[in-house]
């Protein structure tokens, strides 16, 4: 008997879903009812994938599934928040039972790993996309936002960026992506217990997806501030080293503007340096510093003769022609 919309839910997702104490009702009923903690605010973040837009046709069901809800699980560290519930609204071409068993692995493997509870959604026909709205809790008056950036302010990256971007101008290129690079596009890794634990450290803080520049650019417009960074000091993998060398225009481009690398970039007083590295290390999880925020408006990024990169792109962005 083929599946029905009620069957595939029951068997792929209704199943395998986590337990948690704090969810009155879950899959089953029209909407979900939650108990969100006293003391607590709930945060709130949304993503759509679109296939051909946010990964490309060899992506496999399983890293859909990931990426799906890495994207917001990496909106909700940038906000310091600790992640509890999601949504999934799946739209389908067409009933595929592999390919919904393999993107249900991929997504709850993730889902897992952080104690995300999937409460309800809706599946429907037409082409591949997939949304998944998350939730999760802070201490009221704890959520770390884009505003807040003073000047003297020290900012920080983690991780490594460019190879997410770099990994997809191979793949649609059809050259070799080594698989290393091609994880980082398909499988990215939130930053989630990081994140929380700089709440009261951070300042300000963003997810970068659209770019370092452009996503670090919010933050300077919320705080009204300016800062100034270093191009050599960004972060790059061995991975993206070996593939490019600095003499190659790409070298700085895709690190400093092409996205989709889901880490978090971060302002902390210079007081609290130590205490970044810090949780770095309790995390392991790389941190780098990049500048500082300065009174004068405007980002500048600078080699380090002082000389001023110029950037090429402005970071991605829907709907721009």
């Amino acid at each position: 008997m083929p599946l029905t919309e009620f069957s595939l839910i029951d068997r792929f997702f209704n199943a395998q879903t986590m337990s948690r104490e704090d969810v009155a009702i879950g899959i089953g009923d029209d909407a979900a009812v939650l108990n969100v903690p006293p003391d607590q605010q709930l945060v709130a973040a949304v993503d759509t994938l679109v296939a051909g837009v946010h990964f490309p046709a060899s992506a496999t069901a399983a890293s859909i599934g990931h990426k799906a809800l890495a994207v917001n699980l990496s909106d909700l560290a940038a906000m310091g928040a600790r992640p509890t519930w999601a949504l999934l609204a799946l739209t389908l071409p067409a009933i595929d039972e592999v390919w919904v068993q393999e993107f249900a692995a991929g997504f709850f493997t993730l889902a897992k790993r952080f104690n995300v509870a999937l409460v309800g959604g809706d599946t429907t026909q037409g082409p591949l996309s997939v949304s998944v709205q998350l939730f999760g809790c802070v201490p009221k008056g704890q959520a770390i936002q884009r505003r807040g950036a003073q000047p003297g302010d020290q900012i920080y990256v983690t991780g490594t960026l460019g190879d997410a971007g770099l990994a997809l101008r191979q793949i649609l290129a059809d050259a070799h992506c080594p698989e290393a690079l091609a994880l980082r596009l398909h499988m990215p890794e939130p930053r989630v217990h990081l994140g929380e634990s700089l709440r009261g450290l951070a300042t300000a803080a963003i997810d970068v997806s659209d770019g370092l520049l452009a996503d670090l650019g919010h933050i300077l417009s919320r705080s009204n501030v300016g800062a100034r960074i270093r191009a050599d000091h960004v972060p790059r993998s061995a991975a993206f080293q070996t593939q490019l060398s600095n003499t190659d225009d790409d070298w700085y481009a895709l690190p400093l503007s092409a996205g989709d690398d889901y880490e978090l970039c971060f302002t902390v007083p210079l007081s609290r340096s130590a205490a970044v590295h810090g949780l770095a290390d309790r995390w392991q999880c790389a941190v780098t510093h990049l500048g500082e925020i300065v009174d004068e408006p405007g980002l500048k990024c600078v080699y380090e003769d002082g000389s001023a990169y110029v950037d090429r792109g402005r970071g991605y962005e829907h709907f721009r022609i």
